[in-house]
C-alpha cells in the first residue's frame, strides 16, 4: 500500500510552522504545538512532513504526538472542557461531577458533541486541589464545581 502524499495546504502550512521552530533545540514539541494551534489538531499528513523535515522516522513523530494527551488526532469542538480526575478531586466528588457533565452533554471523555460545540477530556491535575473538584473550560480553570456551576458550563458551551 503506497503512502499518500500530504495535501498541499496541510504540507505548506506545516512546513511554515517547521521553519519557525526548526532552529530550536528539541523542536518537535514546539512544532507539534504550532501545528495543533494552526489546525486545531495534528493531522496525520502533518506528521509525515514533520518527520521528513526533522529527519526522524514517522514512528518517532507519531510516538511523541500520541504520548501527550493534549495533541488531538482529529478536530475538537468549539470549546474544550477538561475535568480533573486526580485523587484530590476524586476525594471531593469528581466522580459524580463527571457523571453529571457527561450526562448533560451526552458524550464521554475523548468525544466531541455531535453539534461540534464541545470536546470532553480528562485531565490529571489542574493544581486546584484546595478548590476541588475542578475543571478547565477553554484554558480557564474553574474550581469548586457544583451543580450550579456545571449547569452554567453546559449552557455556555451550548450557546
Amino acid at each position: 500500500m503506497a503512502v499518500q502524499p500530504a495535501s498541499t495546504e496541510i504540507a505548506t502550512r506545516t512546513a511554515s510552522i517547521i521553519q519557525e521552530f526548526k532552529a530550536l533545540e528539541g523542536p518537535l514539541l514546539p512544532i507539534l504545538h504550532g501545528v495543533q494551534g494552526e489546525f486545531g489538531y495534528v493531522p496525520q499528513e502533518a506528521l509525515r512532513v514533520i518527520a521528513d523535515e526533522l529527519n526522524l522516522s514517522r514512528a518517532e513523530v507519531h510516538g511523541v504526538a500520541s504520548f501527550y494527551h493534549d495533541y488531538r488526532k482529529e478536530p475538537g469542538g468549539r470549546h474544550v472542557l477538561k475535568v480533573c480526575q486526580a485523587e484530590a478531586c476524586q476525594s471531593m466528588g469528581s466522580d459524580a461531577t463527571t457523571a453529571r457533565i457527561k450526562q448533560l452533554l451526552g458524550i464521554d471523555f475523548h468525544e466531541t458533541a455531535k453539534d461540534g460545540s464541545v470536546t470532553l477530556e480528562p485531565v490529571y491535575c489542574l493544581g486546584l486541589c484546595a478548590c476541588s473538584p475542578s475543571a478547565m473550560l477553554d484554558g480557564e480553570v474553574i474550581g469548586r464545581l457544583d451543580n450550579e456551576k456545571i449547569d452554567e458550563i453546559v449552557e455556555a458551551v451550548r450557546s
